[in-house]
C-alpha cells in the first residue's frame, strides 16, 4: 500500500473573511492547536452572520483558554479593530 503527497494548500487573500478571523485568534494561549482552530471558526461565524455578539462566539467554540475569557475577547476584538472591522 502506498501512499500520496498531500494535496496543496493555497491560502487565501489577506482581507478575506477566514485569514480575518483566524488571525485574530493566533495569539491567544490554548491548550490544543484544535481549540484555536475552532475559536477561529467561531469568530469567523460571527463575521459571516453577527446574530450575537462576539462574547457569545467566543463562549460556543468551548475552547480551552490558558487565560480568562474576557482578556481573549478583548484580544481578538483589538485584532479586529486592526483590520478595520468593529466589533
Amino acid at each position: 500500500m502506498t501512499t500520496k503527497a498531500p494535496s496543496p494548500v493555497r491560502t487565501g487573500a489577506e482581507d478575506s473573511l477566514e485569514r480575518i478571523a483566524y488571525g485574530s485568534v493566533a495569539g491567544i494561549p490554548v491548550v490544543e492547536p484544535h481549540d484555536l482552530d475552532r475559536l477561529g471558526y467561531h469568530v469567523w461565524l460571527w463575521l459571516v452572520n453577527r446574530r450575537d455578539s462576539l462574547e457569545v462566539a467566543v463562549r460556543t467554540a468551548v475552547c480551552r483558554l490558558e487565560i480568562p475569557e474576557e482578556e481573549a475577547v478583548t484580544r481578538i476584538r483589538s485584532a479586529l479593530k486592526e483590520r478595520g472591522i468593529t466589533a
